[in-house]
């Protein structure tokens, strides 16, 4: 049995807690490793540890830390299939997923080669007789993440990228059902030349992220989950004052007009709905087609794609549609929201609740499902299934559909599907989601942009990567100078207009 420890002090080391917790291989149902759940003392020691380290790293200019980012983006093509194997093995997506998990993941280290430009101040020459001011960009100290299991590199590499090219510390505490490749990563960036304990990784479970959160020496944390955890963490963050940007559940809606070209819509909601069994938060999860002619001609053309979908693990080939979900409880729980919906009198057009996939019987496969005639007061139109499940709502015209992405407590990500220029501005301009695409199923945004839902999707101001990152991981320092040949004689004891 593998034993999976921690990263701490620029070497792997085995947990002392004598607390671990089962890592699976989803596609069979089996435990392959047991990793280490952190003690109190061991975050506290690599929380001092990453403290000291930082002080050094802060002082090494901007440039040179953008050179380990520039080395860091040769080591992962160098082994990026060695962490997409990683990662399918624990995840169970398939390797051209897992392959795109790392990708996406690895286009924010390339951003974050330009860190010297979004570390620069801003400077005003004679702001008054004789004085000088301006702006410094300073890291904050020693920063954390906290990581979801369904981008076990993606999202920690967007973490990791911008806290550590703008000179703090990071501390990042991955998902313990797939912490493989957060290792892997973390000795990537050794060899890159990252210096020993600017980057710490702790495995654990709720006890750990507390302990995190109660650091003071900790002056950021930057979460990716459900909701009510979301929104937990950036309450108790703010309680020692600390940085948050926190992202939660999502209800991803996408129209299709009348207009829209019903065969492209149709591959896009199969890619953007089932795609890595649908654990996305930005998947679609509800299909909104206008009118009743629509809805018809898109069930049509639904059916027969999602019939045909190839669910296996990810050693079966890259014509793999897609794999496993997670858990034995993330499955029960996605077919007890199935039932639901049908108790509740959605149609289940689609019904992959019989699914068994031969030899894999254990495995946590779940099939294909797709609803039609599913209403917002319905459990599967509530909640976030995460899961192989797509649901039809239909709407008799525009305002009703736009209305019930407006109206949803989910604000992640949002799509329409339309050849009108106007209605995609107007859905554009009008909607309150935080990305929103045009003829584009998932709008995740290329690094250069930034990522974060609106409403119960993203609790914080800042977003995760683009500019925004680099706001999030700085403060903003401003000095006034005026130099001895500007000094006028006397003291003044009061504050004035400028002369």
């Amino acid at each position: 049995m593998k034993n999976i420890g921690h990263w701490i002090d620029g070497k792997e080391v085995a947990g002392s807690s004598g607390r671990s917790a089962d890592v699976f291989n989803p596609a069979t149902g089996e435990v392959q490793a047991k990793v280490a759940l952190a003690s109190d003392a061991e975050i506290t020691a690599a929380i001092e540890s990453a403290a000291q380290a930082q002080k050094g790293w802060a002082a090494t200019n901007p440039q040179r830390r953008a050179r380990v980012m520039m080395e860091m983006v040769r080591l992962i093509n160098r082994d990026m299939d060695k962490l997409a194997e990683a990662l399918s093995s624990e995840h169970g997506k398939t390797f051209p997923d897992a392959k795109g998990d790392v990708q996406r993941g690895l286009e924010v280290i390339e951003f974050c080669i330009g860190a010297p430009h979004f570390m620069k101040g801003e400077f005003t020459d004679g702001a008054g007789p004789g004085i000088d001011m301006y702006s410094m960009r300073q890291p904050l100290g020693v920063v954390a993440g906290i990581t979801p299991f369904n981008f076990p590199a993606m999202i920690p590499l967007w973490k990791m990228g911008p806290a550590l090219a703008a000179g703090n510390a990071m501390i990042l505490k991955p998902s313990e059902r797939d912490p493989s490749v957060p290792l892997m990563l973390a000795a990537l960036w050794k060899e890159a030349g990252l210096p020993d304990g600017v980057l710490q990784v702790i495995n654990g479970d709720k006890g750990a992220v507390d302990a995190l959160l109660q650091s003071e020496v900790i002056q950021a944390v930057g979460f990716v989950g459900s909701t009510p955890i979301a929104q937990y963490i950036y309450e108790e963050a703010a309680k020692t004052g600390k940085r948050a940007q926190c992202f939660g559940g999502a209800k991803n809606h996408m129209i299709i007009m009348p207009d829209a070209d019903l065969d492209q819509a149709a591959d896009a909601l199969v890619g953007a709905g089932f795609g890595a069994a649908g654990e996305r938060c930005m998947a679609i999860s509800v299909a909104v087609p206008v009118g009743e002619k629509t809805a018809d001609a898109l069930i049509e053309r639904l059916v027969p794609r999602i019939e045909k979908l190839k669910v296996g693990p990810w050693t079966a080939g890259d014509d793999v549609d897609y794999g496993p979900v997670v858990t034995k409880a993330a499955k029960e729980n996605i077919h007890r929201l199935v039932q639901s919906g049908v108790d509740q009198g959605a149609e289940l057009v689609v019904d992959g609740r019989d699914f068994n996939l031969q030899g894999y019987e254990d495995g946590f496969f779940v099939g294909p499902h797709l609803f039609d005639r599913v209403t917002p007061d319905m459990e599967i139109y509530k909640t976030e299934i995460f899961g192989p499940v797509l649901s039809t709502v239909r709407a008799e015209n525009y305002e009703e559909a736009i209305g019930l992405a407006l109206d949803h407590e989910y604000g992640n990500g949002t799509a329409i599907f339309t050849r009108d220029g106007d209605t995609a501005r107007d859905f554009a301009s009008r909607i309150n989601i935080g990305m929103v695409g045009v003829n584009v199923p998932i709008p995740v945004p290329l690094a250069y942009h930034t990522f974060g839902g609106w409403k119960k999707s993203g609790f914080g101001d800042l977003n995760q990567h683009g500019p925004d990152a680099f706001r999030f991981y700085t403060r903003t320092k401003t000095v006034t100078a005026r130099w001895p040949s500007g000094i006028k004689e006397g003291g003044e004891f009061n504050f004035k207009a400028m002369d």
